[in-house]
């Protein structure tokens, strides 16, 4: 599956973005959002089911952020509200057919991510 993701800018603290990831094919995938900091790993931040039934988020995004699917459109969602200059990054998607995960290991499939950047 090709993954390809969007929506990435500039924005305030305070504020809200919407990314998007679409995909070749959904069906069967869960999909994953982790995000990588200048000189710092990458991480988990959270993931959605293939039914859209199921989602898991890292607990510094818990109540702040949400990942939605639409499975006739192939895409993904991450929407990022009351974003901090700490949620700045490159925001990766990621799949993986049949599991689920928070590790870098657990998915296959990156799209090429998109950069969040929020200033104080």
């Amino acid at each position: 599956v090709q993954l390809q993701a969007s929506g990435g800018g500039l924005v305030q603290a305070g504020g809200s973005l919407r990314l998007s990831c679409a995909a070749s094919k959904h069906n069967f995938y869960t999909m994953a959002w982790f995000r990588q900091a200048p000189g710092k790993e990458r991480e988990f931040v959270g993931y959605i089911g293939y039914s859209g039934g199921t989602a898991y988020y890292a607990d510094f995004v818990k109540g702040r952020f949400a990942i939605s699917r639409n499975n006739a459109k192939n895409t993904v969602y991450l929407q990022m509200n009351s974003l901090k200059p700490e949620d700045t990054a490159v925001y990766y998607c990621a799949a993986q057919r049949s599991r689920t995960g928070v590790s870098v290991n657990d998915y296959g499939y990156w799209g090429q991510g998109t950069q969040v950047t929020v200033s104080s």
